[in-house]
């Protein structure tokens, strides 16, 4: 007989019962304990770098640097390069969006609701972020080298900004579900190349100055290690008082 044919009364309590979330919870262990001040300390220090630069940008002392990293990149343009690096760059955009919705169907679809409320507040935190620094530094875009200047300011950049925060915390969600030693370096190896490379297209297309580019790193790290002590911390308190 299948759930089809079963009336309402013949379904019991634990019938009606939804389905347990099979995300693991442990007690933190030694390694764990020591993430939450390193996290911290992470976090305090991404805040000064970012604080450095925003006041560099501000006072126009990035100027040099910022015009002498876009010309010697550039010296490498070519249209299969230009090919390859729009492709990047869309994965650093509407392709990380898509890749975000599936990613989260999937962690919902196996009973990983903790890792997709990690995405989802990751993404909405990187989101409030972007737009508020964007518009509250309102700094001019440069002048493309590839395609028509984007419609937001330029600072810090949302694709260096949204790519750590997404392929970072997914590899860490992944590595966190992986045994294998070989498996967990791939993965962490490959969101970091997919995360440099989004930054370096941005730059080569010229939408964005380097400035832009390492101050969207810098935000990503902030946010991403507030998340880590603030989820560490609040383990460690539920642990301590049960």
């Amino acid at each position: 007989m299948s759930l089809d044919d079963l009336t309402q009364d013949d379904l019991t309590p634990d019938d009606l019962t939804p389905e347990p979330d099979l995300e693991p919870v442990t007690r933190p262990t030694m390694f764990e304990e020591t993430l939450i001040v390193g996290s911290l300390a992470v976090a305090i220090l991404a805040t000064f770098l970012f604080a450095w630069i925003a006041e560099s940008v501000e006072d126009n002392r990035t100027q040099g640097f910022d015009l002498s990293v876009r010309d010697a990149i550039h010296r490498y343009a070519s249209p299969g390069m230009t090919k390859f690096m729009i492709g990047v760059s869309f994965v650093g955009g509407d392709g990380l969006v898509l890749a975000a919705i599936v990613s989260v169907i999937l962690f919902l679809r196996f009973h990983r609701r903790r890792a997709a409320l990690w995405l989802l507040v990751t993404l909405a935190g990187a989101l409030v972020l972007d737009l508020a620094l964007k518009y509250g530094f309102h700094r001019p875009r440069p002048t493309p080298f590839v395609g028509a200047v984007p419609r937001t300011p330029s600072f810090p950049s949302g694709h260096a900004l949204f790519s750590f925060c997404f392929y970072g915390v997914l590899a860490g969600l992944l590595v966190g579900r992986t045994r294998s030693r070989v498996a967990q370096v791939a993965i962490w190896s490959a969101a970091a190349v997919i995360v440099l490379l989004i930054g370096l297209s941005r730059i080569y297309l010229g939408v964005h100055y380097p400035s832009d580019v390492i101050a969207g790193y810098l935000t990503a790290t902030l946010w991403v290690a507030t998340m880590v002590f603030l989820d560490r911390w609040r383990l460690r308190r539920k642990m301590q008082n049960e």
